[in-house]
């Protein structure tokens, strides 16, 4: 079993810059991609980024140039740090772990229990 303890995020306004962080304990696999991903109300939950445990990267367009991921693989801990923040990026936030045994094509997925970030004009 895995848990994921996120912190950070919290109320800022546009144009300013925030921090999340995930700390994930309990097995994780060698093969494991952690990411963060949002859900605003009324709307379905969307990737904002992702980090492979060899440190590729893959970003939602909307975050791009403003939105960095990052982990530290020694601490299991992966951090997004948001700047230029935007009203739209107002949502809760939640972080992502998916693992899976090398060999196997079985992946084991976990969330944490979101952070609220908003955003005001």
């Amino acid at each position: 079993q895995v848990q994921l303890v996120e912190s950070g995020g919290g109320l800022v306004q546009v144009g300013g810059s925030l921090s999340l962080s995930c700390a994930a304990s309990g097995i994780i696999f060698n093969i494991n991609t952690m990411g963060w991903y949002r859900q605003a109300p009324g709307k379905q939950r969307e990737l904002v980024a992702s980090i492979t445990n060899d440190g590729s990267t893959n970003y939602a367009d909307s975050v791009k140039g403003r939105f960095t991921i990052s982990r530290d693989n020694a601490k299991n801990t992966v951090y997004l740090q948001m700047n230029s923040l935007r009203p739209e990026d107002t949502a809760v936030y939640y972080c992502n772990l998916e693992t899976r045994r090398v060999g196997s094509g079985t992946w084991y997925d976990y969330w944490g229990q979101g952070t609220q970030v908003t955003v005001s004009s």
